[in-house]
């Protein structure tokens, strides 16, 4: 460390002592002095990541709170793209999306942004927040001067920044520097005439003084493809990496200006099948007093990252497809449910020795509530609901469709057929191309037979007589979000072989499964169901729904689904996202508090995949269990 000062002191000294002339509100870059200067004065900024998509709207000012409390002058938010323009020309910035009051609350609090428009995030969201409608252009190249792309980007552009722009800190608002692309250098297009694009509609837009920076891994390759003249090279790494070595990276491509980790990782993310990352307190603590002490700018990524609501998980695929667990707590400083950690008492023990924080207590955790074991009765196995899920009918084909053909982006997709013969013994239904996307379940006559898993079961076996109705059942469980591979296509991306038959002639269910319950199904129709129990649960993909009576209590709370498989759930109509128990190492999902009713019936909806246990109920807890030996499901 103490190289690291005397490396930086001579620079950083003048800047933090400096007695510049006060003008008006503005920000900008000292290149003589190595800062940033807000106000005309030398400005250092301490920051953390907190993404408004994972967090219910209701908690926005809670987290902020306890931000600022921590001793932060600034947040760093991301926009993810397609949580605004989910479909085509369709753009929703209300409830839970409404950015612009998020930006409000973290002014009224007192913080900074730095914001982090995209167009692509990575952020481990589905499909690195580009939305999955880009995809209908087949040979579409993204995150690159590619025609369609760069016009869809530049339609987008057109309705955020506007709304971006008064929330400027030069025009009165608190965004003092707006991030361009994302982690580009790790990409392997390289493409200079998409970032000069970029760069052209930013400076269009947000006008020619706004702070337009860039953010790369901490090696030459990313930093050389990710930077571009006119946009403050930034870099960004954990605490396994010299602080030295790293910021002497970043000097190589800014020789003059702020030292600045855009992405100081406090944690990291867990994907199902992994052991739950965790990083440790005291580590994060001494490294950041390092950077701190060299007068760097710092954001912690993440400071809370909340939850993978619905389907807006990622995925990543190195060697194989991993998909991203649904808690997105990432060992942070704030835990998923907001709450203060010990690791973030270090932190601002850290963040008193630069700067005064503000006196009072942080907020205390949000309350909880242990609403014990509900039972849940069988709905139906999906096959029988199609009517329900599937109320446009099927789309005929001689071949399997993908979902993006579909215009069905998330969730699930129904494929049927029929068995072209008879198969008295087990035979082989083979995925021969690896083109099952990404998990599916097969079904015979409504009774499961087995599954198809991405990069990992392509074979299954099957029985049954010619003419039997096959059904495959596939889960998109998130889109690439990182690397060369986002062109994640969803769905039978190839035929399905059955022996020595190519299975065609299928009708394709696109499943409005969300829409259904959001609507109040399956219970608004609870008297049609509720068959005598049965002596054994039912296997494959099967609906089953229970109440959780109001007790006059609408807190925070965890959904434990001890000895199910796998699978979805939603309560009053709100996705809660993706249960894997059996694989882990998530065992619980986060119920935030205000989605509960504490006078009407709580209605809560499970679709288990593969299988449910013999007592068929779930468990509400006070406290988060993201962490158990991972297992092979």
């Amino acid at each position: 460390m103490a190289a690291a000062v005397l490396l930086f002191t001579a620079v950083t000294f003048a800047c933090l002592t400096g007695n510049l002339v006060s003008g008006g509100r503005s920000f900008s870059i000292d290149y003589k002095h190595n800062c940033f200067l807000k106000d005309a004065k030398p400005f250092q900024y301490i920051s953390g990541s907190i993404h408004y998509s994972r967090i219910p709207r209701y908690y926005w000012k809670d987290r902020l709170v306890k931000m600022y409390m921590a001793g932060l002058n600034a947040i760093q938010v991301y926009v993810p793209w397609n949580f605004h323009e989910a479909v085509q020309g369709v753009f929703n910035f209300t409830g839970d999306r409404d950015l612009e009051h998020f930006l409000d609350l973290a002014n009224q609090t007192g913080l900074l942004v730095i914001l982090r428009p995209g167009p692509y995030i990575c952020a481990e969201w589905e499909m690195g927040g580009l939305p999955a409608w880009l995809l209908q252009k087949p040979n579409i190249i993204l995150r690159s001067a590619d025609t369609d792309y760069v016009q869809a980007v530049s339609n987008w552009f057109a309705v955020l920044l506007p709304k971006i722009k008064p929330w400027l800190y030069v025009n009165g608002g608190n965004i003092i520097t707006v991030q361009v692309e994302n982690e580009y250098g790790s990409y392997f297009a390289c493409d200079y005439n998409y970032m000069r694009h970029l760069r052209t509609l930013f400076r269009l837009f947000l006008g020619e003084d706004t702070v337009l920076f860039t953010t790369d891994g901490n090696t030459d390759r990313e930093m050389t493809c990710g930077s571009l003249e006119g946009l403050y090279a930034t870099v960004d790494f954990g605490t396994n990496n010299n602080v030295t070595e790293a910021f002497k990276r970043q000097r190589r491509f800014e020789p003059r200006g702020p030292l600045v980790n855009s992405e100081f990782y406090t944690g990291w993310l867990d994907h199902w099948g992994d052991q739950h990352a965790v990083v440790d307190a005291q580590k994060v603590s001494r490294v950041l007093a390092e950077m701190l002490s060299m007068g760097a700018n710092v954001n912690m990524y993440m400071f809370e990252g909340g939850t993978n609501f619905g389907y807006w998980n990622g995925a990543d695929h190195d060697t194989r497809f991993r998909s991203v667990v649904t808690s997105y707590d990432y060992d942070a400083p704030l835990s998923e449910a907001g709450d203060p950690t010990e690791k973030l008492v270090a932190i601002r023990d850290v963040i008193k020795q630069f700067r005064d924080i503000p006196s009072g207590p942080m907020p205390p955790p949000t309350p909880k509530f242990a609403y014990g074991f509900v039972n849940l009765k069988k709905v139906g196995n999906v096959s029988s609901l199609l009517n329900t899920l599937s109320p446009l009918g099927p789309v005929e084909s001689q071949y399997p469709l993908t979902f993006e053909e579909m215009k069905q982006y998330y969730g699930y997709m129904l494929y049927r057929t029929t068995l072209p013969r008879d198969l008295s013994q087990p035979t082989p239904l083979i995925s021969p191309l690896n083109g099952v996307h990404d998990r599916a379940y097969v079904s015979v006559n409504g009774v499961f037979q087995g599954l198809l898993e991405r990069d990992t079961a392509l074979v299954t076996n099957i029985s049954g007589r010619q003419g039997d109705t096959v059904d495959v059942l596939v889960e998109n469980m998130g889109r690439v979000n990182f690397g060369s591979k986002i062109n994640d296509y969803k769905g039978l991306l190839s035929h399905l072989i059955l022996g020595k038959d190519v299975l065609t002639d299928w009708k394709i269910y696109p499943l409005d499964i969300d829409g259904a319950i959001a609507g109040g199904w399956p219970h608004s129709d609870s008297q049609k169901y509720f068959p005598a129990p049965e002596k054994e649960p039912s296997l494959g993909p099967v609906f089953y729904m229970g109440t959780l009576q109001p007790n006059g209590l609408a807190w925070d709370t965890f959904l434990r689904l001890n000895e199910w498989t796998k699978g979805q759930v939603w309560i009053n109509g709100v996705n809660l996202g993706r249960y894997w128990p059996a694989r882990g190492p998530q065992q619980t999902l986060y119920v935030p508090g205000p989605l509960l009713s504490t006078v009407l019936p709580n209605y809560i909806t499970v679709l288990e995949l593969e299988g449910a246990p013999a007592h068929q109920r779930v468990l509400f807890m006070d406290r988060h269990q993201l962490s158990a030996t991972a297992g092979k499901s």
